[in-house]
Order: structure tokens, then sequence, then C-alpha cells
């Protein structure tokens, strides 16, 4: 005697997810028991004797094994005539767990499409169908289709980790090297708002992705995270050759890297000691050249060789500087706090600082950033750097870490407060 239409839907249904859950790995099994995958009922929903004689026999086919005989009694429900939405629903169902069973992802990821995009399906269960779709597609290294699951999970139902992660890889694989940057930022800001460290996989795959659109500055912020939340020796060496190599940077952010340089102890070169005393005193700042120029005398970097006269002639001259600022330093306060212009009044501020007049250094400074300086983010990285001068380090990674946006001057304020953090675990 035939089985009820009733009694076939439910035996399908039942394959179904026993086909399906069985092809997925445990922990993105999309469905349990029987239940699931039960679609939204309509009054007409009843399988003919035509489809559900195809239907039966794939069923006991597929519990039988034989696969091959399952899918030729689904393909043959599917080519009858005038078939109703709910049996071309149900055969989907089918299909979709012979496919699985067969390892067959093709068919069963074109299955799954259908069972998603019908309004029979309950919320809750293209929810798992979709993280389903993405598991087995990228499980069957068709990246494209596991990308394609994957985003309109994000799109639908919003951020999960794991599928973040799915939709990263994908990208990478596929050499998508913007959709890669776009997934990762995604996740980035994800852990920035949770206050988790991103992981550093993908960090680095952000890395390659900038480093292949031949993206610089890109690929700098990117080793900026990397530092930042794994600072390895690899990754500053890098970060400092990224930046080094980058033409664009002005004349003051070229002498902030050779500061970083210093700190990090990767500028050893007497001459890149010369330069960037130069540098100081070009901004106004001699006496911060002496300070350098003496680090390098302290460091034995200075003072020997040939070329000792000459550094000590010029540190002579450097120090003459100093104490010619120094001397004007009162009319130079006086002329900062009537002119309009910020410089003055930065300038003035850090000499202050630099003579030991710290917290009159710090509010001059103050006074000059309200002034509406030309680079406001330049004044602020060097009002850090005031402070690091001034002995507040712990108030300059307070600063410097607040500088969180994207550009190079933002890059030099992380990576200055990752180094005064490890110098202070030392």
């Amino acid at each position: 005697m035939a089985s009820s239409p009733f009694t076939i839907s439910r035996t399908v249904l039942m394959a179904s997810a026993f086909g399906l859950a069985a092809f997925v790995a445990p922990h993105h099994a999309p469905f349990n028991g029987g239940g699931a995958l039960v679609s939204t009922a309509y009054a007409e929903d009843a399988l003919g004797q035509d489809v559900g004689g195809h239907l039966q026999q794939a069923q006991k086919a597929l519990s039988a094994h034989n696969l091959s005989q399952a899918m030729e009694a689904v393909d043959a429900a599917d080519a009858v005539k005038n078939k109703s939405s709910y049996e071309a629903y149900v055969i989907a169902q089918m299909r979709a767990a012979v496919a699985a069973q067969s390892g067959n992802a093709s068919a069963a990821l074109k299955a799954y499409d259908v069972l998603i995009n019908s309004a029979r399906t309950p919320a809750a269960s293209k929810k798992q169908m979709l993280m389903a779709q993405a598991s087995m597609a990228y499980s069957a290294r068709d990246y494209a289709s596991a990308a394609k699951a994957a985003a309109r999970y994000t799109h639908d139902y919003g951020a999960d980790p794991q599928m973040q992660t799915l939709l990263v890889q994908c990208y990478y694989l596929q050499q998508d090297w913007k959709g890669t940057i776009a997934a990762v930022r995604g996740i980035i800001a994800a852990d920035q708002k949770a206050k988790r460290t991103p992981a550093e996989s993908q960090l680095q795959m952000m890395a390659t992705a900038y480093g292949n659109l031949r993206d610089l500055p890109g690929q700098t912020n990117a080793y900026v995270q990397l530092v930042k939340y794994y600072p390895r020796t690899q990754y500053w060496q890098i970060l400092i050759h990224n930046l080094v190599s980058d033409q664009s940077l002005s004349p003051r952010l070229v002498f902030n890297l050779q500061r970083l340089r210093l700190a990090t102890g990767v500028l050893t070169n007497p001459s890149d000691f010369q330069d960037m005393a130069e540098r100081a005193v070009q901004m106004g700042l001699p006496q911060l050249a002496l300070n350098l120029l003496n680090e390098g005398y302290n460091r034995h970097l200075l003072g020997t060789g040939p070329a000792a006269g000459s550094q000590e002639h010029f540190r002579s001259f450097v120090a003459q500087q100093a104490a010619k600022t120094r001397n004007e330093l009162p009319a130079a306060v006086q002329e900062a706090g009537r002119t309009p212009t910020a410089g003055p009044s930065l300038t003035a501020g850090y000499n202050l600082i630099l003579n030991g007049q710290v917290d009159q250094g710090l509010a001059l400074i103050q006074q000059g950033q309200e002034k509406k300086p030309r680079f406001p983010d330049i004044a602020q990285l060097e009002k850090g750097m005031a402070l690091i001068d001034a002995g507040r380090k712990a108030d300059a990674v307070t600063l410097l870490s607040a500088m969180n946006g994207d550009g190079v001057v933002n890059d030099l304020a992380q990576l200055w407060a990752v180094y005064l953090r490890s110098a202070a675990a030392r």
C-alpha cells in the first residue's frame, strides 16, 4: 500500500536532515533531528503520486547507501511536469541530502540555494543553512561560493567570528585583495569594539593584500597593527623599511622617523645623526638637536674615527645655537602669545620643555593647538614627543595611543606608543 503524501514528506525530511548533517562538519551541522528543515506549512502542501513515488524510491536508495540510484530517483521526481511549489521544495531537500551523502558539493550547494531562497524555509533554518553552505563550499574549495554564502550570512544575520574568518580566507585564497582587506578591517573593528586582540594571521593576510595592491601606506598601517599586538622583530624591520622607503614623508615626519630609528637601535650611521640634528635646528629646536648628538656620543657612534673633528665642530655650533635660543626664549614666549598663528607657540612651548619648564611649555603648546595649526595631527604627534623629552612617558603613551586613525602620522604615533610600552616593560 502506498504511503500517504504526509508520510512521504516526513520521511523525505528525515532523510534530508540525516544526509546534510552527515556531510557538514559537526560544528557546522545545520539541522537537529527531522524538524529543523520543516517548511512553512501551506494548505495545499502535499506530494502527488508521481513525485511522491520517486522520492520514496530515493529515500529507500539513500537508506541503502545506493547513492547513484537515489539521485536518479530525485532526477525522475524533478522531471515530473506541473509540479507544485511544495513538491519542488521537497525535491530540493532530498537532492541536497543525496548530493551531500555522495560528496557532490556542487549539486548540494545548488539545492541549498533553492532552499535558502524559498519563502517556505523558516528564518532560523536559513541562518543555519547559510553557515552550512559556506562551510561545505569551503571544504570543497569552491571559495567563490563560500565567500558568497558567508557574505550573505554576515549581511542578513550580523557578524559571526566563524563566518568572518571563513570570508577572509576565501577572499585571500582567490587573491581578491580588496575583499581580503575589507573583511579583515571589519573583523578588526569588531575586535576593537569588544576589546579583543585581532588574530595575527588575519593581520598578516591584510598586510600581504596591501602589498599585492602596491599600497604602501596601507601595508604600513597593517604592520603597525602587527607591531602593536605582536611586537616581533621581523615586523619592526619590515615596518621601518617601509617607512624609510616612503618618499611622501614631510621633513618633520622624516625627523620623527629618524628619532624612532634611534630609539629602536636602527639608526647607527654618523651621517644620519648629523642630518637628524640639522633637521631639529631647522625646526627651531637646537637644544633637541644637541640632546640627540650627545646621545650619539654616549653610544660611541660619534666622536671616533677620522670624522671626529668635524663632528665635534658641528656639536659646538649646535650648542651655540641652543644657548642663543635659550637666552631669547622669554622674548619668544611673549611674541608667541601675541601671534595669531600656531607655529611660534608650538615651537616656543617645546623649547620651554627642553629647558626644564615643562608645565609652562605644555600650556603654551596647548595654546598653539587652539590656534588651529596647518597640520594638527603633526602638532599632536610632536606634543607627544615633547612629553617623552620631558620624561612624562606615561602621559605620552596615553596621547599617542589615542591617535589611532589612518595615515602615516597616526602610524608613527602608534609605533611610539608600542615602543614606550615595551621599553617600560623591560
